[in-house]
Order: structure tokens, then sequence, then C-alpha cells
């Protein structure tokens, strides 16, 4: 038992990154670290820390303890929050991991509203487009967007994250509309430039038919909310997730063009490592996200009550459109 004090000590120091603040959290005091960090590199025959006056440094035997001990004692923490998850209200730090855009747009308000009603949660919340490993980074959960492929991953859909062809009033009135996907061909679309094939813009009509077209523009972006003020600027025509330009299109301050035609359907998900438990943190932040956007989200609120659908859950997660 005293390897695994000493091994937990360690890790707490590298993720503070100070005796002092490991000592605090740990209400031991620094010597008593020290003695634990001691200990441990006399017990393995390794150096695993770098000590300097003003900063701590991973030896390579220590990193790779490091890395090894903090997913061990992940599971420990997982395997305890298993048997009280029933009794106990969600509580503790949620690492969590959003698209950038999306959370700027969306997550400000929510976040505090979250926190109001789970005193007991901190979140950590990161936002960034890349495509983040859940289990290798240690995040909770993350906020995916675009269309689900199978994976390891749990994933619940948290809101329908429709798609929609727009421009400035200003734009239309300067080059016409276009009335059918051909038409684009003429005008000038932006591109999205993380998503494969971002030059392709696919639609269905009214009726079913599918159809594709190779658009081409000056501007080649790959973050939306560059797109979205370009078109508001009066650049081009953007095709975007309605998450962008919802309230602008309420107040026809951005168009939708071409109303029979309707870009592919992505989804909004929560996802997270399949588990017997659920942490009541995740369970607890998931379920608010679900109430709080749903299956009819307050950016969709221009689309006719006719156009709105339900959302779901499964055991599924993966290609994400980084938006």
């Amino acid at each position: 038992m005293d390897n695994l004090a000493d091994i937990a000590v360690f890790v707490r120091v590298v993720e503070r990154g100070s005796f002092t603040r490991a000592a605090d959290d740990l209400e031991l005091s620094r010597a008593v670290v020290s003695k634990y960090l001691t200990r441990l590199e006399a017990r393995l025959g390794a150096r695993l820390l770098n000590r300097t006056t003003r900063r701590l440094s991973l030896t390579e035997a220590g990193s790779a303890l490091f890395e090894q001990s903090r997913a061990a004692l992940e599971r420990i923490d997982e395997a305890q929050a298993a048997v009280a998850s029933f009794q106990s209200a969600p509580r503790g730090r949620l690492f969590a991991s959003a698209p950038m855009a999306f959370g700027v747009l969306h997550l400000g308000e929510a976040l505090p509203a979250f926190l109001r009603a789970h005193p007991g949660v901190t979140v950590d919340m990161r936002l960034d487009d890349r495509f983040v490993n859940l289990v290798a980074e240690g995040f909770d959960m993350a906020i995916r967007i675009g269309a689900l492929t199978d994976s390891s991953l749990v994933a619940r859909k948290l809101a329908p994250c429709r798609q929609v062809v727009c421009a400035s009033p200003a734009y239309v009135a300067a080059h016409g509309a276009p009335q059918e996907p051909a038409d684009l061909a003429a005008h000038n679309c932006f591109v999205y430039s993380y998503a494969a094939q971002g030059n392709v813009w696919r639609f269905t009509s009214r009726r079913g038919r599918e159809t594709s077209v190779a658009v081409t523009g000056n501007l080649r972006l790959n973050n939306g909310l560059l797109e979205r003020d370009a078109a508001l600027a009066g650049a081009g025509i953007a095709r975007l997730p309605t998450f962008y330009v919802g309230p602008l299109l309420r107040e026809g301050r951005l168009v939708a063009l071409m109303d029979d035609w309707r870009p592919p359907e992505l989804g909004i998900y929560a996802v997270y490592p399949q588990a017997k438990h659920v942490p009541p943190k995740v369970r607890a932040f998931v379920d608010f996200l679900v109430k709080r956007f749903g299956p009819r989200p307050a950016w969709d609120r221009f689309l006719a009550r006719g156009d709105h659908a339900t959302g779901d859950t499964r055991q599924a997660t993966g290609g994400a459109v980084r938006r």
C-alpha cells in the first residue's frame, strides 16, 4: 500500500507542477511529499523528476511511470465512483471538449446554468477543433458535430445540426439568388477546408431527389465564424450549420437560399467512453445539454415546425465535422 500511496503522490506532484501545491491538495506537509518521492525513487532505482529551484521536469523514466500510473489511478477512482454512483450527487472535475465555434456561441451561458444546478461539479472545458482522443487524453466527455460512424464510444444526440445555404441581402441584390444547386456554379461560394471534399455540396430536394455540385470561390476557410462574417459582409454564399446563423436569418441579416433543396443534416452529440456505470457528473451534464438544446434548439426557430425532427441515443460515434 505504501507503493500505491507513493505513486499517487508522485502523480499529483506532476499534475500540479509543484511540491507545495501537491502538498496543499493532499493536506500534507511539503517535507512529507518529498519523502514519498524519495522513497519511490529509491524503490524503483531511478530518478523520476529533475528538480531545480524554479521548476520540475520529468525524466524519461518519470514520464513513463506518470502516464501508466495516472491511467491506473483513474481506473481506481472510477471503480470507487461506480460503487457510490447511485447514492451520490454529481461531483468532482468534469474534463470536457467541444468544437471552438459551438462552444463560443452556445456554451458560455449554458455552463453557468449547469454549475448553478450542480454546485459539487467543476468544469474544465477545452474548446478545440481537432479530433481529441477521449481515452488517451483523459477527457470525461466531448461534444462532437457530424455524422456518426461506429466506435468504442457511446454517443447521445443533443440536437439536430441542420445546414443552410445563405447569403446577405446585399449579395442577393447584386448577384441574384440561386434557385437550384446547379445555379451555384455561377456564384462565389465559400469552401470549408476541414470538410472532406469541402467544395462538393450535396443536396436533397423536397421530393427526395439527390444531387451534388462542385462549388468555387475566392475564400477557403477553416472556421465557420469567419464564413458567417464573410457572408454578412456580402462576400458570397456560405453553407453553414444553423447554430451559427439562425438568429441572423430571423433578423433578415442573412437569407436562406434554395428552399426546395436541403443540405445533409448532421447531429450534435455528446460522446463518452463506454462504462457500466457512467459517472454522475457526466450523466448530469449530458442530461442538462439534451434538455437545454433538444430536438428543436433555439437557433432553429426560424424554420417551419414541420421541419423539426427528434433526437436519439446510440452506441456509436466518430466522423465529426469540425465547426
